[in-house]
C-alpha cells in the first residue's frame, strides 16, 4: 500500500475536466438485471457515491475481470466469462468508448490501480473494525485479508 501511496499522486493524469455522479461500489454484484435478459434494472449498494471522475467506476467495475472466483468477494478472472454471456474487459471498455464517442480511455492503467489501491484501502478499515470488535459482518477477517491481495494485483500492473 505504502508503494501505490507513492506512486498514484506520481502518476496521476492530466486534469480532462469529466466530473460526473459516482457509485463508488460499481460492481457487477450491486446490479438487479431483468430475467434471462442483460439489461440491467437496478443499481444498488450507493453509500460510496460522490462526484468524480466517470472512469474511476468503470475500472471499479473491472477490477472483477482480473479478480479470483473462489475470493470471499469473487471476481471472474477464471470463470468462463463467454459461457456467462459476459465480455471479455477490453470488449467492455471498448463498448463504453464507443456509447460514449470516445477513442479510447488515456491513462486506463491508472484508474485500474486506483480502483485496486482504493478497494484495498477500504477492505483494510474493514479489518481495522473486525480488530476493534465493532464490524458489521461475520466475514469481516475474510475481506481483510483480501487487501493485500488486491494491492499486489495494482503492484503487478505498475510494473
Amino acid at each position: 500500500m505504502d508503494r501505490l501511496i507513492e506512486w498514484l499522486p506520481a502518476n496521476l493524469p492530466a486534469d480532462d475536466g469529466k466530473v460526473s455522479l459516482i457509485h463508488g461500489d460499481f460492481r457487477i454484484d450491486n446490479i438487479i438485471f431483468e430475467t434471462d435478459s442483460t439489461r440491467a434494472r437496478a443499481l444498488l449498494d450507493w453509500e460510496l457515491s460522490t462526484l468524480g471522475h466517470p472512469y474511476a467506476d468503470l475500472a471499479y467495475q473491472c477490477m472483477q475481470w482480473r479478480m479470483a472466483s473462489d475470493c470471499v468477494i469473487p471476481g471472474f478472472g477464471d470463470t468462463d466469462r463467454v459461457a456467462l454471456g459476459i465480455p471479455g474487459e477490453q470488449d467492455y471498455v471498448d463498448e463504453y468508448c464507443e456509447r460514449r464517442g470516445l477513442g479510447r480511455i488515456p491513462d486506463w492503467n491508472f484508474y485500474l490501480v486506483f480502483g485496486f489501491f482504493r478497494f484495498a484501502a477500504i477492505l483494510q478499515g474493514v479489518l481495522k473494525r473486525a480488530v476493534d470488535g465493532n464490524a458489521s459482518s461475520s466475514k469481516a477477517f475474510e475481506y481483510g485479508a483480501l487487501a493485500p491481495v488486491l494491492a499486489r494485483q495494482a503492484l503487478e500492473l505498475i510494473k
